[in-house]
């Protein structure tokens, strides 16, 4: 039988909810096996007292505008918040965030790190209270390292061990600050975000992260020779150059990052450093959990989890996020709670993070929010084999969509190129099956959920 989720009538029956994101987290975490070297486990001991996702989706590859549809509910076909340049109230003055909406039932919101796009409040609407960090830990985390003996200057490096402690790192400044929030009285419910920056570039942590995986050790992705050959122009754009919707800028390196990266013999080394950062990061997830775990809210708080999008370390021969492919998109989501969702389920159901707002409301027992994009999940936490037609839809610039089944990826140009990837024998995306006649189709099935509103760049 299903569990039941508590209605709730006051706020003295309120659960706190600990809100926990993780920058550029893919799915290389070890219960969802993305990589053979991972170490996470504070993240995996969380997904085992839930439900992870193993088809979770962004709504948009890039940090703003996924963060912002999740933060709003609202995809960004529809807010037209494409990039990272946008700004929230410009877009949408009159959203009413998760948190303010939170607030307007009776919750106390606070929050540090990064949430909405940067470590700065980014919405002064949504909180009661944001964690300032130090400008001196601010200027340290821009800095760099100088690069490796017999490198030249050319080359893309922007990782490896600094000589710096878990705690003068920005996010175990935001960790520890989330604990002492957790040690402390709240007199209402609690809204507790704790926004971790890494593992977003620079991949700089402590030696002791790069010691637990040992270059001798670190396996490569997967890839083909020529990968590139049956994808659309626009595709390829994407995989060589690194584009922001909002200012079409090409922030990858001259000749594309991939191509640097092996000609200075950089790939074990990157891969080394982007597990080295997730470790770090897994760690400060740690800290919270073992936080939550001593204080008076142990048995009453939701914990959610999540990356705001995934990430390329080399994939069709692309690094970064900023495309629409299966490692692009696909990310970490985890949500526990302390009764009415099941514990140590894998659901395999395909779900987008703009499905956290509507789901967090229902887990609360508030009033429906009308108006969202997202529709809430938590038959799927009850149930994680509840059947489920709803594809995600991930959004990158003007008109650029992908649409995502439990077999299938579908992608959709501004130009009208596409390109579709049967996942049942092809989860690396190798074989775009799109011109060819026998899945015609299947994609005049997919079409139908391309999104109806497209807002026009301004």
């Amino acid at each position: 039988m299903a569990a039941s989720l508590p209605a709730c009538s006051s706020t003295d029956e309120l659960p706190n909810i600990l809100f926990i994101a993780v920058d550029d987290l893919n799915d290389w975490v070890g219960h969802l096996g993305g990589h053979p070297d991972v170490k996470t486990p504070n993240i995996d001991r969380l997904a085992s007292q839930g439900v992870s996702f193993t088809r979770a989706y962004c709504s948009a590859p890039l940090c703003n505008p996924s963060r912002i549809s999740l933060l709003t509910g609202v995809s960004p076909s529809r807010s037209g918040v494409y990039g990272n340049g946008e700004k929230l109230r410009d877009k949408m003055p009159d959203a009413v965030t998760l948190m303010q909406y939170l607030k307007s039932h009776g919750y106390t919101a606070k929050g540090g790190g990064k949430i909405f796009h940067g470590v700065s409040m980014g919405d002064s609407a949504s909180w009661d209270y944001y964690f300032p960090i130090p400008q001196k830990a601010r200027r340290q985390a821009r800095q760099g390292r100088p690069k490796d003996e017999g490198l030249p200057e050319s080359a893309w490096t922007p990782w490896g061990p600094v000589p710096v402690t878990d705690d003068e790192m920005v996010d175990g400044m935001f960790a520890n600050w989330a604990v002492s929030e957790l040690e402390k009285t709240h007199d209402k419910p609690l809204f507790l975000a704790c926004g971790f920056v890494k593992p977003h570039l620079p991949w700089y942590v402590p030696q002791k992260y790069f010691d637990m995986h040992p270059m001798e050790s670190i396996e490569l992705p997967e890839t083909i020779e020529n990968d590139l050959e049956d994808i659309p122009d626009f595709g390829r754009k994407l995989a060589r150059e690194v584009w922001d919707p909002s200012g079409d800028r090409n922030f990858a390196v001259e000749g594309g990052d991939h191509n640097n990266v092996i000609a200075n013999n950089q790939w074990q080394r990157a891969v080394q450093s982007y597990l080295a950062t997730i470790s770090f990061a897994d760690v400060q997830v740690g800290k919270l959990l073992d936080a939550l775990g001593k204080s008076d809210y142990a048995d009453n708080t939701i914990i959610v989890l999540w990356g705001d999008h995934g990430w390329h370390l080399g994939e069709k021969e692309h690094w970064r996020k900023h495309a629409l492919w299966e490692t692009t998109t696909h990310t970490t989501l985890i949500i526990s709670a302390p009764e009415g969702i099941v514990k140590n389920q894998l659901c395999e159901r395909p779900v987008s993070l703009i499905d956290i707002y509507p789901t967090l409301v229902e887990m609360c027992g508030l009033p429906e929010r009308q108006g969202l994009d997202g529709q809430s999940i938590v038959p799927l936490l009850k149930d994680p084999e509840e059947k489920w037609e709803r594809p995600a839809i991930t959004t990158y610039g003007y008109k650029n969509h992908a649409v995502r089944t439990e077999r299938w990826r579908f992608i959709q140009y501004n130009d009208g190129t596409e390109e579709l990837y049967d996942h049942t024998g092809d989860p690396n995306e190798w074989n775009n099956l799109a011109a060819k006649q026998e899945y015609q189709a299947v994609l005049e099935d997919l079409r139908r959920y391309l999104p109806e509103m497209n807002k026009n760049l301004e």
